[in-house]
């Protein structure tokens, strides 16, 4: 298994928050680690991300689990299970109208060591994508 997560406290609420994390057309304003988001982002909706890294590649996903205001899972997976990524967004609210934000990336599946290698560091996105998901909701 392979993880990638980052955290931030938000001066925001929740339904702020979430309203920002599932308006796709709108990340390109607020996150310049995406070129676009295809799709509605919604409870089992197929999406596709393009990444700046990557523009000409889409990253399709599958929203599995969508609770609105405070969890929302991405998926992507090979079939048998031979590679699995999932990404999991977390709101928690903290009071006085704070928030922690959560995302975490967890790559498994029996070919994550010949796959893993070619997934680059997410550190610095994830970081780029939390700062600016902060920096638009407040």
């Amino acid at each position: 298994m392979r993880t990638h997560q980052v955290s931030r406290t938000i001066a925001a609420t929740p339904e702020t928050i979430w309203a920002i994390l599932t308006d796709a057309p709108a990340y390109t304003t607020w996150d310049s680690g995406v070129v676009k988001v295809e799709g509605a982002i919604s409870s089992g909706a197929k999406i596709k991300v393009f990444s700046a890294v990557s523009p000409d590649r889409a990253f399709p996903v599958t929203v599995t689990t969508f609770e609105p205001g405070t969890k929302m899972v991405w998926g992507s997976r090979m079939p048998l299970g031979l590679f699995k990524g999932e990404r999991t967004f977390t709101l928690t609210p903290r009071g006085e109208g704070t928030t922690e934000f959560h995302m975490q990336e967890v790559f498994s599946g029996p070919l994550l060591p010949l796959i893993g290698r070619s997934i680059p560091d997410l550190t610095p996105s994830f970081e780029q994508f939390a700062d600016g998901l902060k920096a638009r909701a407040e």
